[in-house]
């Protein structure tokens, strides 16, 4: 669900900057410009997700131990592991909005709007 939510929000991006897209694109930037742009952002998003996931988990886990029925570990792996895969699907949901912003027509794009 986190993927098609960073898809749509990416998807959202590109049509907002549609023109920005055409203007860099006016001026030289290439497909992989474009593309590794917004690959960037997807994953930077999702990086951040990921942080902000893991701070949360790391209070909800101290709160549970404090009850004393469970006890929990957050190790370094596992946080690691928790940070990989969110970027993963970042980049992952990420690549077909990329795509589409990669594939904008310049003269198209400037006249959007």
């Amino acid at each position: 669900m986190g993927g098609i939510g960073v898809m749509n929000i990416m998807l959202v991006s590109v049509l907002e900057r549609t023109r920005e897209i055409g203007i860099r694109k006016a001026l030289g930037a290439r497909e992989r410009d474009i593309w590794s742009q917004f690959l960037i952002e997807a994953a930077f998003l999702t990086f951040a997700g990921g942080i902000i996931g893991v701070i949360v988990g790391w209070i909800v886990s101290a709160l549970v131990s404090r009850t004393g029925l469970v006890t929990t570990v957050v190790s370094a792996d596992i946080v690691i592991l928790a940070v990989s895969v969110s970027v993963g699907i970042g980049l992952f949901f990420g690549f077909y909005p990329a795509w589409n912003a990669s594939r904008l027509n310049p003269i198209d794009a400037l006249r959007s709007e």
